[in-house]
């Protein structure tokens, strides 16, 4: 059982994740010969904290490669050989050690996560990740640090080549999930690098659409400032008025887009008015807001239902005085 004097295993190439060891043939086996006649060989790797060793390989060649190794772990590993007589022998133990996890999109991600910038700038200048490389979301570290408000981020990942027009699998791109989050920095500066508010998503929002369900007024004035169409409509014909009226209620947004030229009365794909949505949202105030800014009760959906019969139907008696007194 001792050790076979002049034998050893060797380390072949190592990697992240996985350790060849390489070892000599003691006796030449003729492969000629039925396989009970082989000179058998078996790699044992010692468990971890313990001096007790489990069999990861049992065969006749005579070299391995150990997988699924974590990175820039010690390991320990041992051969016995089995000769066809019966006899067997122990190798010398061998320790090797994996090297460093290069470096990859979860790097990426993660020093956008923790807003750290210096880790940001050493997987960077290291080319040897993609700059838009997608999570499993497929939100690349630039949407990430749009939605983060990470401004200094955003800045680094467009000068090193970030896409700020890419979009994700629901056609939301950096500049619209910035927009609802509420980071006017971050906005101006991706539209200072060619960032499209005209651009839309898989439902035909835009980037003043998702300002407006955000609910943020900067962001609103700065996009009507900026040229967006105050009147944009969506897959659903939704403008960014209907998108207050149905999220938030929000009056200040709601004055905001009125101010700026949105029309009160324009009507989605089944005739609703943003009134209409209001009423069923019961935003009282919000209802205000659009009857003294023209909304006109009486104008009927699809259905044949005015935002009058609405409130009758929902019982909104607040508002069923509003628009009685409007009409």
């Amino acid at each position: 059982m001792d050790p076979a004097a002049g034998e050893q295993v060797t380390v072949g190439q190592v990697s992240h994740h996985s350790i060849e060891l390489i070892w000599t043939r003691e006796h030449g086996t003729n492969w000629t010969d039925p396989p009970e006649n082989w000179t058998c060989f078996i790699l044992e790797q010692r468990k971890d904290r313990k001096h007790t060793y489990k069999q990861i390989h049992k065969g006749y060649n005579t070299r391995f490669t150990v997988e699924n190794l974590e990175p820039k772990t010690t390991y320990t590993f041992r051969l016995k050989v089995t000769w066809p007589s019966g006899q067997l022998r122990y190798y010398p133990s061998v320790t090797a050690s994996t090297e460093k996890e290069p470096l990859n999109g979860r790097n990426l991600h993660n020093a956008v996560l923790k807003s750290d910038e210096l880790e940001l700038c050493r997987v960077l200048q290291s080319i040897k990740v993609s700059v838009d490389v997608p999570d499993k979301l497929d939100f690349t570290p630039l949407m990430m640090a749009a939605m983060k408000g990470f401004t200094r981020g955003v800045q680094l990942l467009v000068n090193h080549g970030a896409d700020v027009n890419r979009k994700n699998s629901s056609g939301k791109d950096s500049l619209m999930l910035a927009c609802f989050h509420g980071h006017l920095d971050v906005v101006k500066f991706l539209r200072s690098c060619g960032a499209s508010w005209s651009s839309q998503d898989r439902s035909g929002c835009c980037a003043l659409h998702w300002a407006a369900a955000g609910g943020h007024l900067p962001l609103l004035q700065y996009l009507i400032q900026d040229g967006c169409e105050v009147d944009v409509r969506d897959g659903a014909s939704w403008t960014p008025l209907m998108i207050v009226s149905v999220i938030t209620g929000d009056t200040a947004a709601a004055s905001l887009l009125i101010t700026a030229g949105a029309d009160v009365n324009l009507q989605d794909r089944n005739g609703k008015t943003p009134l209409m949505v209001a009423v069923l949202n019961n935003y009282e105030r919000l209802v205000r807001v659009l009857l003294e800014n023209g909304a006109d009760p009486n104008i009927q959906n699809q259905a044949g239902v005015s935002a009058v019969q609405m409130a009758h139907a929902f019982e909104r008696k607040n508002i069923i005085s509003l628009l009685v007194n409007e009409k």
